[in-house]
């Protein structure tokens, strides 16, 4: 294969060959996550590698040397594997050093705050040495919701403001400016801050539901018996919702769908109630697919978040599979520090949990009617991801993916559509008793 054709390949899942010197590790599997919010590179072995790091701003590049390690021809197509269409990384460059010691270097599109860190053998992976890559500039999500609002408009650009030229067709006041975001240290980029725009008037604003499709990235979540994951139905399951709420309004405001990811990369729970509180979203409806040690439990739950203990044990082990999620993942754990600011999502509100309450309960009613439910009535636990303390939040279990006949209906577009289109329903039926203008919203 020519090298042109090498580097116009799509994401890397390199299985590498046998140990290549008395005492090294043997690397197992390497794998790259380009996305919007930031790229990651794994590398996978059977032993924890030592590294050295230096990151060098301009041109933006980061250099890493890993110790006990030798170069082989599968550690240079490491240099071909990198897609055009990464948003951060140019280009991997691989050389040896010295004996046992490999250098990697990473060119990049634009400036990273990087993380480099390891991580335990948790689940199905071994040690895992990660390269995680944050931009330090992004675009504000509530700025490119309205810009979509903007018909016939481009993708906003960090400092632009579709909300001034919103507000300025409707012929009002425009506010000032949005801020563009700027990451934090290396330490916290997991744990990363968005500055959101100003809210049009209350008459003028978006409905804005967000939408967190489940596990992603290096967490597949669970898998079913014919191979099917739940990350990938759940997020299939998120675009056709997405386009019915995109299709919506309600009391002639339009509604819009903001997904916590959009495609395969990983997101720490704390960061997708983060996401949902930058856009100030109305609601939060995390998606996913239930699983159990046996085939035969089977039907769509919905679950709100508990202040005083799950209601039931199946509720409690839910919550604790769920929340095991960071772990598998791949939070660094040393961005735990900076997660002391998320402590304020405990202490979520009797009135936040009531309203999740009569969210799920009006999606548990349409749900029932195009399929089996495991319970009939919302479910509570400690959910991480639900912690939001203003914003009604509820965790929908789609079906059992670890039942066969479930995991097949989860991977037909007739029932995705059935499902998607009673979630739809739901909201708009909780709408119609709970109207959003009438609802206190925080800045």
């Amino acid at each position: 294969m020519k090298r042109r054709d090498l580097l116009q390949s799509g994401s890397l899942v390199l299985l590498l060959g046998a140990r290549t010197l008395a005492g090294a590790a043997t690397i197992l599997a390497v794998r790259v996550w380009p996305a919007p919010d930031y790229s990651r590179v794994t590398i996978e072995s059977d032993s924890a590698l030592q590294f050295k790091q230096l990151f060098v701003p301009s041109p933006p590049r980061l250099a890493v040397d890993i110790e006990g390690i030798e170069l082989n021809a599968e550690l240079k197509a490491l240099v071909a594997k990198v897609g055009a269409d990464d948003p951060t990384i140019a280009g991997i460059r691989v050389g040896q050093t010295a004996p046992g010691s490999v250098r990697l270097v990473l060119d990049l599109k634009q400036p990273v705050a990087p993380q480099v860190f390891t991580l335990a053998p948790v689940a199905a992976y071994r040690n895992r040495l990660v390269f995680d890559l944050y931009p330090t500039q992004i675009i504000d999500p509530l700025e490119a919701l309205i810009a979509e609002r903007l018909k016939g408009s481009a993708p906003p650009r960090p400092g632009s403001d579709p909300l001034g030229e919103l507000m300025a067709r409707q012929g009002q006041r425009a506010p000032a400016p949005a801020v563009v975001a700027s990451a934090p240290t290396p330490a916290a980029s997991d744990n990363r801050t968005y500055m959101a725009a100003p809210a049009p008037a209350a008459t003028d604003r978006l409905i804005i539901i967000a939408l967190d499709p489940g596990h992603g990235g290096e967490d597949p979540g669970a898998i079913g018996p014919g191979g099917t994951r739940e990350k990938d139905v759940v997020l299939r399951l998120a675009h056709r919702l997405r386009e019915r709420i995109n299709n919506s309004n309600v009391g002639g405001n339009p509604m819009r769908a903001f997904l916590t990811r959009d495609a395969d990369f990983f997101v720490p729970l704390h960061v997708r109630v983060q996401k949902a509180r930058a856009v100030q979203a109305d609601l939060f409806v995390s998606i996913h697919a239930d699983a159990f040690y046996t085939p035969h439990p089977q039907g769509a739950s919905v679950f709100a978040l508990s202040q005083s203990g799950a209601s039931s044990s199946a509720a409690r082990w839910m919550a604790e599979r769920e929340n095991k999620a960071d772990q598998i993942g791949g939070l660094n754990i040393k961005s735990k520090d900076a997660q002391v600011k998320s402590v304020l999502f405990d202490m979520s509100t009797t009135a936040q949990i009531n309203d999740s309450l009569k969210l799920g309960g009006a999606m548990l009613g349409e749900i029932g009617r195009v399929g089996k439910l495991h319970k009939g009535r919302v479910e509570q636990a400690g959910f991480a991801v639900l912690k939001a303390p203003d914003i009604p939040s509820v965790l929908v279990e789609a079906a059992f993916i670890s039942n066969p006949e479930e995991e097949a209906k989860l991977n037909s577009d007739a029932y995705q559509d059935q499902v998607a289109n009673a979630l739809m329903r739901g909201i708009e039926a909780y709408f119609s008793k709970n109207p959003p203008l009438a609802r206190k919203r925080s800045a």
